[in-house]
């Protein structure tokens, strides 16, 4: 990952890229703009999900963990402001421990480990200067 990664935890890294506009140079043709550049542009949170099938081989848990991740990073939007998020899932839940694939304790679980990320993430996020800052 190109973005500096911020936060881990024991299942999840956090990649923060910062956005803004005035370094992102802007390409001559729109359609040749670059992801970034686009995202710059508009300002606001970009919140993104990557979740291997290593790590999560049901696509019912890769759904479970996508939804988790947008609900907190919702909930945590308001604190940051011009950046790209990707969160991403480095090693799988324990299937033992968890009754199936989308059960309850597996999304609390879930969703308090991802609230513990943005925790930690959320101090290097508001700390660090954006590109091309003095």
């Amino acid at each position: 990952m190109a973005a500096s990664t911020a936060a881990r935890t024991e299942h999840f890294a956090l990649h923060v890229e910062h956005l803004n506009p005035s370094v992102i140079k802007q390409s001559v043709a729109p359609s040749t703009e670059s992801p970034l550049a686009a995202m710059a542009k508009t300002g606001g949170v970009w919140v993104g999900a990557v979740l291997p099938k290593r790590c999560a081989k049901r696509a019912v848990t890769r759904n479970t963990i996508k939804r988790q991740v947008f609900s907190v990073g919702q909930a945590f939007a308001p604190l940051m402001a011009d950046v790209a998020l990707v969160i991403r899932l480095r090693a799988g839940f324990d299937k033992s421990r968890f009754a199936s694939a989308s059960s309850e304790p597996l999304k609390a679980a879930i969703r308090l480990e991802l609230q513990q990320l943005f925790s930690l993430g959320l101090a290097g996020v508001k700390a660090a200067p954006g590109p091309g800052a003095p």
